[in-house]
């Protein structure tokens, strides 16, 4: 089975195209060896200059300054045609001391997971949780290095249910399922209300301020007008 290819294109200011391609390989390597160990996908990265046509069935990631969404570090959505598209706000990162890498890998690995924002999971308590996976761990000190390019932690199958999994987050940072670390927060179904976000510690339904977050709890018709 083919893989997606990903398009990784910087149209930021504050980065230069060499810093963004040269953290590829490092976010390839955690694709293709701790993410799939997990959860069996992977993809392959490709670096397209911000001037050149995305070709035909590629996905793309997009490092950009300014957030078009307030509060948000990054987030990942679809195209007009409907492709997965995930953006990175490196100006903002950068501005508040937040890492760009872990934010593109956090995009990365949410994206592949769930490429077209409408896949769930059912958690052991019954509830409807998104399929994002690494939002109850997205916190910069959590992440861990791979060739000195800080990425994103991500839970396995097993915060939602009991698998065969080793663990429920690579990195070993919460001990059971469903549980979120400092910091961290997760899409839950209410049947009532739709999507809600439960965060950390106070289970507010709210989304942090500087977050890397999806497009779940809005409208599609509202947000399917990318023309990237």
């Amino acid at each position: 089975m083919s893989v997606p290819v990903i398009a990784v294109t910087n149209a930021s200011t504050c980065l230069t195209d060499t810093q963004v391609e040269a953290v590829l390989p490092m976010l390839q390597q955690q694709v293709s060896q701790d993410f799939r160990a997990y959860w069996d996908l992977d993809c392959a990265l490709a670096f397209q200059d911000e001037k050149s046509k995305l070709p035909a069935g590629w996905w793309q990631i997009v490092v950009t300054d300014d957030p078009d969404q307030a509060g948000a570090l990054g987030y990942h959505e679809m195209t007009s045609g409907g492709a997965p598209l995930g953006k990175v706000f490196a100006g903002l990162e950068l501005e508040s001391g937040a890492s760009w890498t872990v934010t593109l890998s956090h995009e990365l690995l949410e994206m592949l997971a769930d490429p077209w924002i409408n896949w769930c999971a059912q958690g052991l308590d019954g509830k409807i949780y998104a399929l994002e996976v690494c939002d109850a761990v997205e916190a910069d000190e959590l992440g861990y290095e791979i060739s000195g390019v800080l990425v994103s932690d991500f839970v396995t199958p097993g915060w939602f249910e009991t698998t065969e999994a080793d663990r429920v987050d690579f990195k070993e940072h919460v001990a059971k399922p469903l549980e979120l670390a400092a910091g961290g927060y997760i899409g839950v179904l209410d049947p009532k209300k739709g999507w809600t976000q439960v965060t950390a510690g106070s289970g507010e339904m709210k989304i942090p301020q500087g977050s890397r977050r999806q497009r779940r709890g809005m409208e599609k018709q509202k947000w399917r007008k990318s023309t990237v």
